[in-house]
């Protein structure tokens, strides 16, 4: 394994990447509150999504981003998935938690999150939001690219009474392409690399938004990827500034690059479905990565152990709520945690 980086200058040597106007909908943002946890001032930022938010919900899922991301990535698919689940089952109401992790989107701004910044602070927090609203803790957890591996970390160490004997394991985890084991820089194309190495070189205030997608456009990115880069910019007076602290999240790659979650698959907790989506055009797959889950994914289920499932999304390459949205609604809804068994 490649020696871990630790700064913009070793960035820039090597680098690997995870990461309606009549509707009834109702997006509620949410400011961070105090916590009581020691050495934390504040809490994780958080949106939540429900079809009816004056009614109590009957489940509740996270949805966590990926490297460089923040929880308004998913904010059309959220609603999108929160409606459809509505219509399968009309006495489902679902609340959705779209999570700003440590280091991104508005938590980048929040004192208190303090190093190491690894997938095990980064689940951590999640606990720590959930005691300090009082919440319920989720029935379902929803991570893309590094937030499935944080998706995992929060599942292991609930499972081990880290967070105390009031946390609640999960029902079911949605790991959307992440790879579990390590990830080895032999498996990328090379694309979020060349964008994590533009980023450390750039200034830290930029032009514009539209500056910046061109810019990546002109060095070869996809549209796409040059789009969601551009989202995740804020408005700085007269220029625009990233929404997250980039050597923090260097720090945060690395922990995602190496953390293994194979034990937890091996092994997953009683009443524990671990379902992993694969993009059919991710680069991040090593054959006998996919090899070993399909071997997961047949095994006979026991009575005294949890399950994972393996489930391929079709023309889709790693950005999987962008790429494909509809076939990525069209195999997490059949397949999501009834509310009814939450």
């Amino acid at each position: 394994m490649a020696a871990s980086l630790r700064s913009s200058s070793s960035l820039r040597s090597r680098l690997l990447s995870s990461s309606s106007g009549c509707s009834p909908w109702r997006l509620l943002l949410s400011s961070p509150v105090h916590s009581d946890a020691p050495h934390q001032t504040e809490t994780l930022a958080f949106d939540e999504i429900q079809l009816s938010p004056e009614k109590p919900p009957t489940a509740t899922a996270f949805v966590l981003h990926g490297l460089l991301g923040s929880g308004r990535n998913w904010r059309s698919f959220s609603r999108t998935l929160a409606s459809e689940l509505h219509n399968r089952s009309p006495s489902d109401e679902w609340r959705m938690v779209l999570v700003d992790l440590r280091n991104h989107g508005r938590s980048a701004g929040i004192k208190g999150f303090d190093p190491p910044h690894n997938m095990s602070t980064a689940a951590n927090d999640l606990a720590d939001l959930v005691k300090a609203r009082a919440w319920p803790w989720p029935d379902v957890v929803v991570g893309h690219s590094m937030g499935g591996k944080v998706a995992l970390d929060f599942a292991e160490s609930c499972s081990r009474g880290v967070y105390g004997e009031s946390a609640v394991l999960p029902k079911q985890l949605w790991v959307l392409d992440s790879v579990p084991g390590q990830v080895e820089t032999d498996n990328s194309d090379g694309e979020v690399e060349r964008v994590l190495q533009t980023l450390a070189s750039l200034p830290s205030s930029l032009p514009s938004r539209k500056w910046v997608v061109e810019h990546m456009l002109s060095l070869g990115l996809s549209k796409s990827l040059s789009e969601w880069i551009g989202s995740n910019l804020k408005k700085d007076n007269d220029h625009v500034t990233w929404a997250f602290d980039l050597q923090a999240a260097i720090d945060m790659f690395n922990s995602y690059r190496e953390r293994s979650y194979w034990e937890l698959l091996e092994h997953p907790p009683k009443d524990l479905e671990i379902a992993i989506v694969q993009a059919e055009c991710s680069d991040r797959w090593d054959p006998d990565d996919v090899q070993r889950l399909k071997a997961l994914a047949k095994r006979e289920s026991k009575p005294d152990a949890g399950k994972v499932s393996l489930h391929v999304l079709p023309n889709s390459g790693h950005w999987v709520h962008v790429d494909n949205p509809k076939g990525l609604l069209e195999i997490m809804a059949p397949n999501f945690l009834s509310a009814d068994k939450s």
